[in-house]
């Protein structure tokens, strides 16, 4: 895992407009929150432009290979209202928490409701920044 990890502009505000109101409507998932938060607290925050290629976005397509099962799954990472039952994964989720900011090659470990999970990010299979869109 390392240490720096890279956030758009667009992501980060958005994001903490989230966790403001989610934390203003008294909401159950304050851990997740908190994780999140520190998670952009540490980011390097940067404009759109400057997001390197390999790096996983909100609304990124992803490839992560699970290493103690070997499993390969892909998601997208997308904010809780974008939430469906396919591929996607929420940013608020454990494993969308862990995977925002890192790029391929990486190794994410964080700990889920069911123990620590090892990931290894893949693929970059599609990222907003890169086909020009900006989300905000």
């Amino acid at each position: 895992m390392r240490d720096r990890i890279y956030i758009s502009y667009n992501d980060s505000e958005r994001l903490r407009r989230l966790i403001a109101g989610r934390r203003g409507a008294n909401s159950a998932d304050h851990k997740s929150l908190d994780l999140l938060e520190q998670e952009l607290d540490r980011a390097e925050i940067v404009g759109p432009e400057a997001i390197p290629r390999d790096v996983v976005t909100m609304n990124s397509e992803v490839r992560l290979q699970d290493l103690d099962s070997g499993a390969i799954q892909r998601y997208k990472l997308v904010f809780p209202n974008q939430f469906r039952w396919d591929n996607s994964i929420s940013v608020l989720a454990p494993i969308g928490t862990a995977m925002l900011g890192y790029r391929v090659g990486d190794v994410i470990e964080w700990r889920v409701p069911k123990g620590l999970r090892r990931l290894k990010i893949l693929e970059v299979l599609y990222k907003p920044e890169a086909a020009g869109v900006s989300g905000g």
